[in-house]
């Protein structure tokens, strides 16, 4: 299954849970790729001792999972891509939407 995940939430839990979720999915042998959109572009912020998400971030990407974060989302925020979370496009959401089996949102 091709999974496309939207993470549009700056609640380090729910980031965290995300990942959990999306590296689980990469064992199952699908194909994920998550989109960080809005407050989602803040995750590598979020990490803490209790929510390591970071951690998880690099587990997915290690397992060939991609991570995108919206340009302008990361403008917005005076801030620029990372080497684990790319500068990206709308362009990029969208062909993710469209070439997904399914896609959720955080």
């Amino acid at each position: 299954m091709k999974l496309g995940i939207i993470i549009y939430s700056s609640n380090a839990e729910v980031v965290w849970n995300v990942f959990r979720l999306a590296n689980l999915s990469l064992k199952d042998k699908d194909e994920v790729k998550v989109f960080l959109l809005a407050n989602g572009v803040e995750a590598e912020q979020l990490d803490s001792e209790k929510y390591q998400i970071v951690k998880l971030m690099n587990e997915f990407v290690s397992n060939n999972g991609l991570i995108y974060a919206c340009g302008t989302c990361l403008k917005i925020r005076n801030s620029e891509g990372t080497e684990l979370c790319p500068l990206s496009t709308m362009k990029d959401l969208y062909d993710i939407i469209n070439e997904s089996d399914k896609i959720i949102s955080f």
